[in-house]
């Protein structure tokens, strides 16, 4: 516990050093209330920045999600997502594999599982609902799992976010990250409207995230 509060800071540190992790509460200010973050995504590093934009206090009650194939493929990693993060591990890959003749079919929830079992057991969640990195500079569109979530849990808040310039740190395909002033900004709340469909709902929440990278 010891090592992960300290490995924590450290990494806080230097998050800020190389970023400067600037929070931006334009449209709800920081609170320890059951939330959904959700944000674009462009980078293996979103997950650290926006925890280390969040305050200490909502931290402490906020697990990120964080892609299976890449955060836990080394001892390392693994590590520091359990630890540090209290990430909670997705996987990629799309549709489930059709089951073999006989067999029950897969379980269109199963992905969503583990944000479920999060939220059943009170924690904020922060995730990516494009699924995969973009490199356009606007977010793909939404996958379903947001408005699944919402559907789910209406007392939850949900809370859009704009991760500016931190695929400047990381670009694909590099190691060493380069110092590069970004700010995460926190939008207005938005709820599922009385009879929204799933679509109308996913765009714009979509909206609601891109609204906030010129604020």
């Amino acid at each position: 516990m010891y090592l992960a509060k300290l490995t924590g800071a450290l990494l806080l540190g230097v998050t800020r050093l190389l970023t400067g992790a600037q929070a931006r509460w334009w449209g709800c200010p920081p609170k320890a209330e059951q939330r959904i973050y959700f944000a674009n995504h462009q980078s293996h590093i979103d997950l650290v920045m926006i925890w280390a934009a969040l305050p200490g206090e909502l931290r402490s009650i906020t697990r990120p999600i964080a892609a299976r194939d890449y955060w836990a493929n080394s001892t390392f990693k693994r590590w520091i997502t359990t630890e540090v993060f209290n990430a909670i591990y997705v996987e990629r890959g799309g549709t489930p594999a059709p089951a073999e003749e006989g067999a029950p079919p897969p379980d269109p929830m199963a992905p969503l599982q583990p944000l479920i079992d999060a939220l059943k057991s009170g924690d904020s969640i922060i995730i990516f609902p494009e699924g995969t990195r973009g490199h356009t500079g606007v977010p793909q569109k939404f996958k379903s799992g947001l408005y699944t979530l919402a559907q789910m849990f209406p007392d939850v808040v949900l809370v859009p976010a704009w991760i500016d310039n931190v695929q400047r740190v990381m670009p694909k395909g590099e190691v060493v990250p380069v110092p590069i002033l970004c700010s995460v900004t926190f939008g207005a709340p938005i709820r599922v409207a009385p009879g929204e469909e799933r679509r109308a709902f996913l765009d714009r929440a979509r909206e609601a995230v891109v609204a906030l990278r010129d604020v």
